[in-house]
């Protein structure tokens, strides 16, 4: 699946190094100044295997940073699962499978986008919720979590009660998504989008990077949410991604968990 790459991604390794290291390492280090933090990466637009998706995990696996991977239900066959399975099975503990809406098909005619927004009928929201989830059970069995990540971080109100209803453990949005996540259905929102950003320079985007780390680093949570988008990945993207998965494994003070931990914690 293509995806176009940012233009925070269009410059030299060299400069990305320079960037991070001027620009966004500080902040990481900035963070703990208070308290420990924890982090966590959710990796988007799962479910058709590739090279770069390959990579990402790879990466994962290389620092031992656990990675939350929501999967679209409706692109993952048994076939694809064995191919994710031989990373899986390497360290377990690092991944979390969890449910991205059903086909991430946008069915509003007007407005944001949205798979599960008011265009649709609540009975059409839950088949499709519980359909995906369906799916995820039989071909993950247990290496399914049930947490809820809406495709493009919004769904309305009776969504977000029908994963309630049916015992999801957690849903994970934007920071600023709206409505909010009703009592007993935890949100766990990423605060920096790594890849599906508009700006039209590299200047303004990291611009815009180092705005979203330093929110991250004010939080009150204590919880930094990262999203990732493998697809939009080049290698500037995957350059700054060592770099901050280096950074993160080098300071004391951070902890790096997945979605299906936070949950338990919650």
């Amino acid at each position: 699946m293509y995806r176009s790459v940012s233009a925070v991604w269009k410059i030299p390794p060299e400069i990305v190094r320079s960037q991070f290291e001027a620009g966004i390492k500080p902040l990481i280090v900035s963070m703990t100044k208070c308290a420990p933090v924890r982090f966590f990466f959710r990796a988007d637009d799962v479910g058709i295997p590739g090279k770069k998706f390959l990579r990402l995990m790879e990466i994962f696996h290389h620092f031992q940073t656990p990675l939350s991977l929501a999967v679209v239900p409706a692109w993952v066959t048994l076939e694809r699962w064995e191919i994710y399975q031989a990373l899986d099975r390497l360290s377990p503990e690092l991944w979390c499978w969890h449910q991205h809406g059903w086909r991430h098909l946008n069915h509003e005619l007007q407005g944001k986008k949205q798979e599960f927004g008011p265009a649709r009928s609540e009975e059409q929201i839950e088949r499709d919720i519980l359909s995906g989830r369906d799916k995820l059970k039989r071909i993950l069995h247990d290496r399914f979590t049930p947490v809820f990540t809406p495709p493009w971080n919004r769904c309305d109100v009776r969504a977000l009660a029908i994963l309630k209803e049916h015992g999801y453990l957690g849903v994970s949005r934007h920071w600023r998504s709206l409505p909010p996540a009703p009592d007993g259905l935890p949100d766990f929102p990423v605060m920096v989008d790594l890849h599906t950003r508009r700006e039209a320079t590299p200047e303004a985007g990291w611009k815009a990077l180092r705005e979203e780390f330093s929110a991250s680093a004010a939080a009150v949570s204590g919880i930094c949410g990262i999203m990732i988008h493998h697809q939009r990945m080049n290698a500037a993207a995957f350059l700054f991604l060592e770099l901050l998965l280096h950074a993160i494994q080098d300071t004391a003070a951070v902890q790096c968990l997945h979605l299906g931990d936070l949950v338990h914690h919650a």
